[in-house]
């Protein structure tokens, strides 16, 4: 059963409207870009000093080890618990702090965090610093009014989300954060629109796919073996068989938006010959047949389908083409690979939130699924805890686009459902 959110929480959250303001815009202000993985231990010692004047035990955790840590750039993760009067279950709201690249076409300063017209603009405003600070005003907010909850509330700041969370949900997985037998329910803020729940996720494989030839002069091309032509027809393979092959195949996940119901590819990168000369460099190539061309190649998949049909499916294309092609030779190695992950529609944290969204906005939420993956796939196969869902203020469609921003009322909601979803977790049960 869902309770129905008390006036006084939702008065409380409203009335912090403007520490909800400061705290997205100091978030924001803090350029924690990835990669390389700036900022990473100063946004978590700001929030550290924020949630321990709110009660919170805090962790500052370093991923050492993990892909991308370095003295120069060190992983650096934490985790707050504040723990109720009584024991109870463990909420646990996971934000990540990296963002991505600035990119070209700012009208706003990318990490101003400026306010205009209802909203904030910055960049990982959408993806995810709103969501991460309304999660902070609601579990304030929650402990505020009701300070003898049950329980537990925790709140984390995570590294490296953006280049697949090695350095973060995964290593603090590995390290037993996320045993069920500490932590049952797992909301991720991450921006779905404020009236929808994330259940899961597709699958992505990437891999790096090179084409070989032999080197020889370029007025010369007959005495040599041109890489570059060789992944030209990798490339036309992919454009005659296997898009097409992708484009009728359509999953059952309500995946969002509907052009991502459908398995898809995109060729991150492709680069074959000389090196691309230094900036100021101003004289000509060398006259060279390029001997190696390289993609990348970012394939989602659905959960109809496995990873092993996956791979197989390419490299079947590849070997297709050295036995009907000359001197054909490639090589394939995989970059990483991400299952689906998709949790119950019963399951309690979806029941929970799909009250509190009635409760708060008045109509019933829509189930979606995201076409990329997020960093629900390590808390479910590393840490086995299955009732997980993505749920935060935020349009998808703005995450990694020039003008990102978070509208100040959808923080404010999103902040209301996640206080009424905690009163229904942490609060006695009415008899």
């Amino acid at each position: 059963m869902v309770r129905a959110m008390t006036s006084t929480l939702s008065d409380t959250i409203a009335a912090k409207r403007d520490d909800l303001i400061a705290l997205t815009q100091d978030l924001v202000r803090i350029p924690t870009l990835n990669p390389p993985g700036r900022d990473y231990r100063l946004i978590c010692e700001y929030l550290e000093q924020r949630l321990k004047k709110h009660g919170f035990e805090c962790q500052l955790i370093r991923a050492e080890g993990t892909p991308g840590d370095s003295e120069k750039y060190p992983r650096w993760n934490i985790v707050a618990r504040r723990e109720g009067k009584a024991p109870g279950e463990c909420v646990h709201f996971n934000s990540h702090t990296d963002v991505v690249e600035v990119g070209a076409g700012w009208t706003f300063d990318p990490f101003g965090g400026e306010m205009s017209d209802g909203k904030i603009y910055g960049r990982g405003t959408c993806d995810m610093k709103g969501g991460l600070a309304a999660s902070i005003i609601a579990a304030e907010a929650f402990i505020e009014v009701h300070p003898d909850f049950q329980g537990a509330i925790e709140i984390s700041g995570t590294a490296d989300e953006e280049t697949g969370g090695y350095g973060g949900v995964a290593y603090l997985a590995e390290k037993g954060h996320f045993d069920p037998a500490r932590v049952q329910h797992v909301i991720i803020p991450e921006p779905l629109n404020k009236d929808r729940i994330c259940l899961g996720h597709r699958g992505g494989w990437w891999a790096e796919i090179e084409t070989k030839g032999e080197i020889a002069h370029g007025a010369m091309p007959f005495l040599g073996d041109c890489a570059v032509r060789h992944m030209s027809a990798v490339l036309q393979e992919f454009e005659e068989k296997l898009f097409p092959a992708m484009a009728a195949r359509y999953t059952e996940m309500p995946v969002v938006p509907e052009g991502a119901r459908q398995s898809t590819m995109n060729i991150n990168s492709i680069h074959g010959g000389e090196a691309e000369p230094e900036e100021g460099f101003t004289g000509l190539q060398a006259h060279c047949v390029p001997d190696s061309c390289r993609i990348v190649i970012d394939r989602r998949f659905l959960v109809e389908e496995s990873l092993e049909s996956v791979r197989d499916e390419v490299t079947g294309l590849l070997e297709g083409l050295r036995a009907s092609r000359a001197n054909f030779d490639y090589a394939i190695t995989e970059r990483n690979a991400v299952l689906p992950s998709m949790t119950d529609k019963d399951s309690p944290v979806v029941r929970t939130v799909a009250g509190a969204i009635e409760a708060v906005m008045g109509k019933e939420p829509t189930y979606v699924a995201s076409p990329g993956s997020y960093d629900q796939k390590h808390i479910d196969r590393i840490g086995k805890l299955k009732n997980c869902i993505a749920y935060g203020p935020g349009i998808l469609d703005l995450a990694h686009k020039p003008d990102e921003y978070i509208g100040i009322d959808d923080m404010i909601d999103s902040a209301k459902v996640m206080g009424a979803a905690l009163e229904t977790l942490l609060l006695p049960k009415a008899d």
